[in-house]
Order: C-alpha cells, then structure tokens, then sequence
C-alpha cells in the first residue's frame, strides 16, 4: 500500500508527528530504527507532567498513542528514499508514501578517550538543564579542548548547580576511570561527573538519493538539515524535517513541538486543491 505520510525516526518528534496525522484520519507509518539519541539516561526532564520518564517508557507510550489512532509503527533500518517516495529497509522491504517526515536524529560524537563512551549517559554527562539537577553538589570534571575558548563559560555554567567543578582539557586526560580522570602524568583526579560536549552527526544518509544532504550547522555544533520555514518543510517537496535532525540542540519537548507542527503541516499539504470559482 501506499500510505499518506512514512516516519522515519520514531522519538518525540517522529511519534507526535504521526499522533498528530492519525488525528487527522491520515495512514501513517513510522520506522524507527531502536536507536533513540537518550536511550542511556535514566529519564527524561523539562518535560512538563514528564519528568524523570525513562526513554524507553516516554517511546512505549508514543508508540501506543500513535497506535491507538490508527498508526502503524516497525522497527528497521532506513537505507534509501527515492523520489516517488520509495523508502527502502536494510531488511530488504520497501514502503511508499505520498509525504515523508524525518526525524532520525543526530549521533552523538565523542572525544576518543578509553572508558569514556562506556560511561555515556551515566556519569558522562553533556547537558546541565537535562542532568545539573540530578548532580547537584557533587564533583564534576568538564572535559575540553586546551584551546576552546568557551572552557570558562561552561565551567562557570555548571558551577551554578556544584561549588565543586573542575577544566580538565583533552591534552592532559589519558583515560577515564570509575573513580575519576585518569591524567597523562598518572594523577588521578576524583570525580563524581564528567562533563563534554559531543559533536553531533545528523542520521541523513539515506536522504541523498532525494537531493538532501545534511551541512554544518551555523553555530558549530555539527551537521543537520535545514528546513525552508518553521513548519519543517524541506527544499525538497514533499519531505518535512523536524526533531534534532533540524536542531540538535533542541530537547525532548521542542522536538516533540516540531514533530507537531511538522504533522499538521503535512496534513494541509495532503489537502485536494481547491475548486476553481465560477
């Protein structure tokens, strides 16, 4: 079948994007592929009547919703979209639509430190309004580059939550360990938290075959792909954006805002044309 609008991306945007279609009376289809960007930490915040909601709650809830207005949702692995919109799965099974909205989402690229991508999303932190509340008091290392510029302002940030919060610069760490930094003159320096700043990779691979590519993003964060207007509507018709994909510093909430706006806009442009007046 062809279905009105596929998903491709099934966290907070994708998921209150095809709510919103399937209010609509629309066929939707969302594909996630099970890698959601917060599936390590322990929950959610700043999500009003959400907070502290595990990721894997918040996303066994979307998809219920989703369901439970006539939505469909897989899980698989998204290699291609082609014009027409042809979306093909790594497994081989291939799905049409009329629309596509993307809300894959960004990788979250690490410093190449041992031990610290094994304790991502525990005691590796990268946010101070999703976690500072939680590790409020306790000591806390902020990784950075030596030459970063901003070191000072992300101390004195994370300072607001911890009267004990120290720069440790790349150039000095040799690995990180369960009871803190290990420093390249074998030092280890206590701390409870680790803090970096990730770049982030938008997941927009498979949207080349469409004439999308993913480009750095103005503030130096990483990469993305740019919506056209506030709706999320892409250079390319018929394709909407919205989640991390098109702000990677936007957080559960917003994404899940875009994914909204994004869905209803869809909706309209589903619309028949209008009958021409006598």
């Amino acid at each position: 079948m062809t279905h009105d609008v596929i998903v491709i991306g099934g966290g907070p945007a994708g998921l209150s994007g095809a709510v919103a279609l399937g209010r609509a009376l629309r066929s939707v289809l969302v594909i996630d592929s099970g890698q959601g960007r917060n599936a390590p930490a322990e929950g959610i915040h700043n999500y009003l009547t959400r907070d502290g909601m595990s990721p894997a709650e918040f996303r066994a809830a979307g998809r219920a919703e989703v369901e439970r207005y006539g939505g469909q949702v897989i899980e698989g692995e998204v290699v291609s979209a082609a014009p027409g919109f042809e979306v093909a799965l790594a497994d081989g099974s291939v799905h049409h639509a009329r629309r596509l909205l993307v809300t894959a989402g960004v990788v979250d690229l690490l410093p190449e430190v041992p031990g610290l991508a094994e304790r991502w999303g525990s005691t590796v932190l990268h946010c101070p309004y999703c976690h500072g509340y939680e590790v409020r008091g306790r000591a806390i290392g902020v990784i950075g580059a030596p030459d970063d510029p901003k070191n000072d302002d992300k101390v004195r940030l994370w300072s607001q939550w911890s009267p004990d919060v120290r720069l440790l610069t790349l150039d000095e760490i040799a690995a990180v360990e369960d009871g803190g930094v290990r420093m390249t003159d074998g030092r280890l320096v206590p701390r409870d938290y680790l803090v970096v700043t990730t770049r982030l990779e938008a997941r927009a691979g498979f949207l080349t075959s469409l004439g999308l590519e993913a480009v750095e993003h103005p503030m130096g964060v990483g990469t993305y792909v740019p919506a056209v207007d506030p709706t999320g509507r892409t250079a390319v018709d018929g394709v909407w954006v919205a989640g991390n994909i098109a702000d990677p510093m936007g957080q559960v909430v917003t994404s899940a805002a875009a994914g909204l706006m994004a869905g209803a806009m869809i909706n309209v442009d589903l619309l028949p044309p209008a009958p021409d007046k006598p």
